[in-house]
């Protein structure tokens, strides 16, 4: 089966084309940077000095993980279906050609709305912890905010980047109450975590963006690609990625942590560097796999070593 028959059997089956649409598997970009915090997070809190969250928090986390991107990804092809249909890039997506339907995508909005503020307050039944109830709007409403960003500022990219670098500090919130870890010095290395998460998403989606430069322009939409051209986007996109790894760095340092760590930066480090040189100002042909393959390897890599390093 090639390459195109394949899409278009994944478009026919609606099951399969919802999880296209959302780009399910790109879950793996900020999951395992929440569950690095949770790890964290839990070692910091634990009178024994155990990194294990337990599998009742743990789980809960993967979920509201799963649930806050279903619900941003459906939000956003909701909004930008119109955009989409008048991008040939975009054109067949199935939110665009009716394999999923707007009413399937508000079904599914306020289903993910629902099960996520439920999951918020499992924390707080179980494990009495209110925050994550008391936050959980606030982060439907960043996240949703984040669909209408492109229409007026070019700052978009780094929206979406603070998106998934809140991620950890959501984690974090979710395992160690701010009452009970607001001083804790550990604290700061998840801020600090957070920032590098949201240089690394903001640099990775510049890149991105230069596949709509021209369309993005036409349509006036606003990103860093069609407001200042391939060439300083792409510096801005590796500045980007330079400060990330410098964060992260940081965080290995002041966080006191160890060889797994900085092994899985490492990796993170060389990857970021191969996906900036798969792209150049005369040859964008490679951007999907320097968007997917790059990151999905940092995600896994950086996230297991990371973890890791917290369990040893």
């Amino acid at each position: 089966m090639t390459k195109i028959e394949n899409r278009k059997s994944k478009i026919e089956n609606p099951f399969l084309a919802f999880l296209d649409l959302i780009k399910f598997s790109h879950t793996i970009f900020a999951m395992p940077f929440a569950l690095i915090a949770t790890f964290w997070a839990s070692r910091a809190v634990s009178e024994e000095s155990s990194a294990w969250p337990g599998i009742s928090k743990l789980s809960l986390i993967i979920l509201c993980m799963i649930l806050a991107r279903t619900f941003a990804m459906t939000f956003n092809r909701y909004i930008d279906r119109h955009i989409d249909s008048a991008n040939p890039r975009t054109a067949a997506r199935p939110s665009v050609i009716g394999t999923i339907s707007p009413r399937f995508m508000i079904f599914t909005l306020i289903i993910c709305i629902l099960l996520f503020l439920a999951a918020a307050a499992v924390f707080n039944f179980l494990h009495q912890n209110p925050w994550p109830l008391v936050l959980a709007p606030l982060a439907i409403i960043w996240l949703a905010a984040y669909s209408f960003t492109k229409r007026f500022t070019i700052l978009c990219h780094f929206w979406l980047g603070i998106s998934l670098g809140l991620a950890p500090l959501g984690a974090w919130i979710a395992i160690a109450p701010p009452a009970a870890s607001l001083f804790d010095p550990l604290l700061l290395t998840i801020l600090l975590f957070g920032l590098g998460v949201t240089f690394w998403v903001a640099g990775f989606d510049i890149l991105y963006a230069l596949q709509d430069e021209h369309v993005d322009r036409t349509q006036n939409l606003h990103s860093i690609p069609a407001a200042l051209g391939r060439r300083r986007a792409l510096l801005i996109s590796r500045f980007c990625h330079v400060l990330t790894i410098v964060v992260f760095l940081t965080v290995g340092i002041v966080g006191n942590f160890h060889l797994l760590y900085f092994l899985g930066l490492t990796v993170a480090a060389i990857t970021l560097l191969i996906e900036q040189l798969l792209v150049s100002e005369n040859d964008i042909s490679k951007i999907n796999t320097a968007f997917m393959t790059a990151n999905a390897l940092i995600g896994l890599t950086f996230g297991t070593l990371a973890i890791a390093d917290t369990l040893i």
